[in-house]
Order: structure tokens, then C-alpha cells, then sequence
């Protein structure tokens, strides 16, 4: 246990500024500058007039919110093409089927019983990744399964889900637009991201 921070409430207030802290770096912008978050912080907490003006603090919001805007849309851009290309390679192979919306799937394990229906709800273990391989999301390194309405979530999964038998475990390759499209997800799936889901359907409950 750390000695620099003796009591709780010194404690707590480290606690704060870590999760202030979290949270500015998982949606941050370039250019952030530590010590002036900081300075605005002590400032706000100790009643201190503030540096800046009203205006020029929402003049620099407006500012940065056209950069981050800007980025985004490069990004997409970016991702989009990446996305496309490697969808149009991955259909070229015989074990990829690829539905009329877009998607596309490959059976790991076939199975045959129940399927869902658009209100079922189910329990399924999964593994999503980014068409790089960067891992975004999974409930199999978290050893819990999950469970959710079928029609609570992304298209990609809503349209799989009801053509897999319990006991099947299909890989998914979700376009964007069945995905999460221009607004991306969190901070690791970007927009007009491309995903690959390895999901297996435990149940229907």
C-alpha cells in the first residue's frame, strides 16, 4: 500500500482524479495539456476565478470539436475502404457464405435443433475483433457468457442469430452498416468499422 496518500479522503481524491483522468484519456483530443486540466480543477474546487472567459472556453470546444469531427471522418473513410476490401477478398473463399444484406459467415460447428426468433432471448459466448485481429470485446477471456434479446442487438447479429441451431458456432463478418456504422463503438471500434465475431449459441432462455 502506497504511503503517499495516508488518509481516506486523500485517498479518494487521488480515486477521482484517476477516473477524471480514464475518462479524458479515452476521449481526449490532441492537444490536451495536463497541467491546464489540472489547474481548471483546483481552480473550480478552491471557488478561484476562472483564466479563461466563458466565451473563449466555448470558442476552444467549438475548436476542438471541428478537429475531432475532421479526424473522424478521415477515419472512416480510412476504415470503410479497409473494410470493403477485405470483405470482397473473404467472399472469394468456399466456406464463406454471404447473405443478401452483406454479411457474410462461416459454420466452425454445424448443429441442428432451435433456432431463435426475432424474440427470443438467448445465451451465447463470443469473441469480436476488429479485421486486424485486435480484440475489442469477448466473452469467452471473460469465462461469462451473455446473455440478450435477440432484437437488442447489432443487425449483424439480429439476422445470424436467427439462422443458427443451439449447440452452433458460426464466425461472422459484420459490414459496418449492420454494425455500428458511422458513430463507431467505445473506444477501439472506430467508425464504418468492419467486425469478426466467432459466436456460439449456448441456448435459447
Amino acid at each position: 500500500m502506497s504511503d503517499k496518500y495516508k488518509t481516506a479522503g486523500q485517498r479518494a481524491s487521488y480515486g477521482i482524479g484517476r477516473q477524471m483522468g480514464s475518462q479524458l484519456a479515452a476521449q481526449s483530443f490532441d492537444g490536451v495539456d495536463p497541467s491546464a486540466v489540472a489547474e481548471g480543477v483546483i481552480d473550480a474546487l478552491k471557488g478561484n476565478a476562472s483564466v479563461l472567459s466563458e466565451d473563449e472556453i466555448n470558442t476552444a470546444f467549438g475548436e476542438i470539436e471541428k478537429q475531432m469531427q475532421a479526424k473522424a471522418q478521415q477515419q472512416g473513410e480510412v476504415l470503410s475502404k479497409e473494410g470493403a476490401a477485405f470483405l470482397a477478398e473473404n467472399a472469394k473463399r468456399e466456406e464463406v457464405t454471404v447473405l443478401d444484406s452483406g454479411l457474410q459467415y462461416e459454420v466452425i460447428t454445424a448443429a441442428e435443433g432451435d433456432k431463435p426468433s426475432l424474440q427470443s432471448t438467448v445465451r451465447t459466448h463470443y469473441h469480436g475483433t476488429l479485421i486486424n485481429g485486435e480484440v475489442f470485446d469477448s466473452s469467452v477471456q471473460r469465462g461469462q457468457p451473455a446473455e440478450f434479446p435477440v432484437n437488442g442487438v447489432i443487425a449483424g447479429w439480429t439476422e445470424a442469430l436467427q439462422l443458427m441451431a443451439v449447440g452452433s458456432k458460426w464466425r461472422l463478418f459484420v459490414p459496418s452498416n449492420l454494425a455500428y456504422g458511422e458513430r463507431g463503438a467505445g473506444g477501439k471500434i472506430g467508425p464504418n468499422a468492419t467486425l469478426v465475431f466467432e459466436v456460439e449459441l449456448l441456448a435459447i432462455v
